[in-house]
């Protein structure tokens, strides 16, 4: 069976890692892929040796988990750290892997 889901992806300062983590597991997120990441943004490239490489983290959710990571994410990061995130619509087949 195949079912519409959302997944969701947030690169971060390496250092919060555990922290959203935890928080997206409190959201209902039951799986991640974590990936390192390197890139250049608004800000310019920010990974140095002493920072490390930033943090890719996906998972597929339902759109109401999605929104209250993303809500989380807003009110506790966005504006102190080196965040960002965006969705997209993906349909998955083993529904039951990702369905509460």
């Amino acid at each position: 069976m195949k079912i519409p889901m959302t997944k969701l992806t947030v690169v971060s300062e390496s250092l919060l890692r555990e922290e959203l983590l935890k928080m997206m597991r409190q959201a209902g997120a039951k799986g991640f892929t974590i990936t390192q990441a390197d890139g250049e943004g608004s800000r310019g490239v920010r990974a140095t040796e002493w920072e490390g490489p930033n943090t890719r983290i996906e998972t597929i959710v339902s759109p109401s988990v999605a929104d209250r990571i993303l809500d989380q994410l807003a009110n506790r990061y966005f504006e102190d750290y080196a965040v960002i995130a965006w969705m997209s619509d993906v349909t998955v087949w083993r529904a039951k892997k990702f369905q509460d």
